[in-house]
């Protein structure tokens, strides 16, 4: 039995997006800015990150932004480090507070599964302090083996 996530369908539906918001991979759309202030004022895992690191990582990974219809503000955000082929990494995972309760974490990290799905990769992996639950509801679970995998972190 393949392992590889290209077929969604022992896997939650996508939840419906909430009227008034979009979802896009567009770079330009992003407002690197307003990322930057998330995650480096209020992001636990990213606080004091530097704005040069911010943009670097985002340069680097595939981006999906959450925006307001009406305005194009963007309202959340996550990032994807990828090789294409065999495995990513669902990272910077940030919903505005002014947005929260709405459902768009959930819709975000499913939209993101899914549009990962058709690469045939063999995982997406995330880490989490404290939003499991909203990562479960778009299909994500814990580690089977957790023994297994290892972290060389800086100190």
């Amino acid at each position: 039995m393949s392992t590889e996530l290209t077929d969604l369908t022992d896997l939650p539906e996508l939840p419906e997006l909430p009227d008034g918001y979009e979802i896009s991979t567009d770079p330009a759309r992003l407002d690197a800015a307003q990322i930057h202030r998330w995650l480096s004022e209020d992001a636990y895992w990213a606080i004091g990150r530097p704005r040069e690191k911010q943009d670097r990582a985002i340069a680097g990974s595939l981006n999906f932004g959450v925006y307001q219809s009406s305005s194009g503000a963007q309202v959340a955000y996550a990032r994807v480090v990828t090789d294409h082929a065999t495995f990513a990494y669902l990272c910077d995972v940030f919903v505005d507070r002014s947005v929260r309760g709405k459902g768009l974490g959930t819709v975000l990290a499913a939209a993101v599964r899914d549009h990962l799905a058709p690469l045939g990769l063999r995982r997406i992996v995330l880490a989490t302090d404290d939003a499991h639950g909203v990562y479960a509801k778009a299909g994500f679970e814990p580690l089977a083996d957790p023994g297994k995998w290892m972290a060389l972190r800086q100190k």
